[in-house]
């Protein structure tokens, strides 16, 4: 995870340090992946030999629970590959704002 996350350029946190803003974290078995009900189960993906792997998601969670939860999918794009406009950065802090202000 900490090459994708140089790979990218983006700074983040790591166990040594506490610089960065994002922590990546990997879930080789799908552990977390089936618990938060994400798998793609969709038979495109399964079909060409990709099993287990999530649906592109964002959660937003604060001390360890979870406040905002975003998933691109589409039904002609399971995996929402071709439109992550739900999770991507914009939308997530739009969501973060607006969940501020109902505070």
């Amino acid at each position: 995870m900490s090459a994708w996350a140089r790979d990218l350029g983006v700074q983040h946190y790591e166990a040594d340090d506490n610089e960065g803003r994002i922590t990546f974290l990997g879930d080789p078995e799908g552990v977390l992946t089936r618990q938060l009900e994400m798998e793609l189960t969709h038979p495109g993906p399964i079909s060409v030999g990709i099993v287990g792997r999530c649906k592109r998601f964002a959660i937003y969670a604060v001390g360890g629970v979870v406040k905002y939860v975003a998933v691109s999918e589409a039904e002609d794009d399971p995996a929402g590959d071709a439109r992550p406009e739900a999770t991507m950065a914009d939308a997530m802090l739009r969501a973060v704002l607006s969940l501020k202000e109902e505070l």
